[in-house]
């Protein structure tokens, strides 16, 4: 696991690669954007930070508002826009599957967050992690899609124990990892494992491909499913 010096030195080096000095970042209240979100405030000046919070109507943004508060955001740096308008008029418009209405949310988060880092000269900051990437528990050109990825290579783990190092507050460590898709959905219920079986089963999946016990064949089993997302698309 880098250190939290690497990763900033990281993010500062594709800044100044690409001549940009102000980022766009999604926080949607969870440990992963929180995260990311505060590795870019070591980064860069709080100023050129540029927070969005994407609510599905009445979807609280309450704790993605205790981090920029906590990483001393401008608050004049923060936009809220309600993504259902957009979803609920797409999704009726193609007969959408609950599936594929979370899919529509994911894309249209990310339809926004670029149309507005086009409009400041930004980066996008991503927050996708190991863990989700071989899963493949993310939505293709929806938050997956990102200029600059600091924590990917980073399992579920990895990124709590860097969370604590930072003295992240407790609500951050202690919620359960959720895309927020619906009220009550969890990554973990979703999933049928926790990310703790899923990070020791992924690095052995890595390793040897062998599994040996019945939570290691499940999250095999996703892996396999998943995998095509991690090649296409296809091309010559």
């Amino acid at each position: 696991m880098d250190s939290i010096p690497e990763i900033t030195g990281f993010l500062k080096k594709v800044f100044t690669t690409q001549a940009k000095t102000k980022a766009v970042i999604a926080v949607s209240g969870g440990i992963d954007s929180a995260l990311s979100l505060t590795l870019l405030a070591k980064t860069l000046p709080k100023d050129q930070i540029f927070p969005l919070f994407l609510p599905y109507g009445d979807q609280s943004t309450q704790d993605a508002k205790t981090i920029c508060t906590w990483n001393q955001i401008p608050t004049k740096n923060w936009k809220t826009v309600d993504i259902k308008p957009a979803v609920d008029l797409l999704s009726q418009t193609l007969a959408a599957t609950d599936l594929r209405k979370g899919n529509i949310m994911a894309r249209v988060r990310m339809i926004i967050v670029f149309d507005i880092a086009k409009r400041l000269d930004a980066l996008v900051c991503g927050t996708e992690n190991k863990s989700e990437h071989y899963l493949g528990y993310f939505t293709r050109f929806g938050d997956s899609a990102s200029d600059i990825e600091p924590l990917c290579h980073l399992y579920k783990t990895q990124i709590r124990e860097i969370a604590e190092t930072l003295d992240l507050p407790k609500v951050f460590l202690e919620k359960a990892p959720s895309a927020g898709l619906w009220d009550g959905q969890t990554d973990e219920n979703e999933m049928g494992f926790t990310y703790e079986e899923a990070d020791r089963a992924i690095e052995k999946y890595l390793q040897d491909k062998k599994a040996a016990t019945e939570t290691e064949q499940k999250v095999f089993s996703a892996l396999q499913k998943a995998d095509f997302k991690l090649h296409v698309p296809y091309s010559l």
